[in-house]
């Protein structure tokens, strides 16, 4: 265990768990722990983490999702060095249950439709911020024959932009008798649909689902093969990015872009 990567002591105090050891959790990159009943986590920054705290601390929950509430230092700060902390929720993700994700998701962005979007969109600048502006043409892809395929099959899409999840397929956690738990929240400013081809189409490249499925899975949303030609753009595109785009991955997605041009 990296320990430089781990909640330093100052910030387990901070938080109200001081004296915790704390246990790195899955997924996260690898830098996300569980310390008593709190997660820490690198935050991503003060405008954007104060604002994501400040909306899922009062958002109502229903029957159809829950999110982890947000926990405070003991100064009132969502913030301690450059760690954030939220309430620890059981639970599992499951990829393969990409139905009951998608319609998890749907319940959530239903519920957050009714928020302006945040300026600080305009100001993110990493991978996956930037492979996002590329799939809407906002921005210049890579030079790339997968890629060239994909935008050529780009249309306009007229569905009205709101916050949306942009990675739920593994941030949805399935614990028996509660409703699904959405954690981990990436937010962009586009059609609610968008959240839910996401994961689709990480479904179909990583985890045994079928392509014949990408079209039932969108049942009742509004330009859905538009969206996920949109999302698998925006998945290659990050790849690109960070440097991992290689033949294993042209192999690994070009199934699912023959099926969607």
């Amino acid at each position: 265990m990296d320990d430089r990567t781990m909640p330093d002591a100052a910030a387990l105090a901070a938080f109200g768990v001081a004296g915790s050891r704390p246990e790195r959790l899955a997924g996260g990159r690898g830098l996300t722990w569980r310390a008593g009943d709190v997660v820490l986590r690198p935050h991503d920054g003060a405008e954007e983490t104060d604002w994501r705290a400040e909306v899922l601390a009062e958002l109502e929950h229903t029957a159809a999702f829950r999110t982890p509430r947000p926990v405070a230092t003991t100064a009132g700060s969502w913030r301690s060095g450059r760690w954030e902390a939220w309430e620890w929720l059981p639970g599992r993700a499951d990829e393969t249950r990409v139905a009951d994700v998608i319609r998890a998701g749907t319940a959530f962005h239903r519920a957050i439709a009714h928020l302006d979007r945040p300026a600080f969109l305009d100001r993110k600048d990493n991978a996956w911020s930037r492979a996002e502006r590329m799939a809407w043409g906002e921005a210049e892809l890579p030079r790339d024959t997968t890629l060239d395929r994909l935008a050529a099959a780009f249309r306009p899409v007229e569905s009205p932009a709101h916050l949306v999840h942009g990675d739920l397929l593994g941030n949805v956690l399935f614990a028996e008798g509660q409703p699904p738990a959405i954690i981990d929240w990436p937010p962009y400013w586009r059609p609610a649909g968008f959240g839910a081809a996401v994961a689709a189409v990480d479904a179909v490249c990583w985890h045994g689902v079928p392509a014949s499925a990408l079209d039932a899975l969108g049942d009742g949303i509004a330009e859905w093969r538009q969206l996920l030609v949109r999302a698998l753009t925006f998945r290659i595109a990050t790849l690109h990015l960070l440097g991992a785009w290689d033949a294993t991955g042209v192999a690994t997605h070009r199934p699912v872009v023959d099926a969607l041009v």
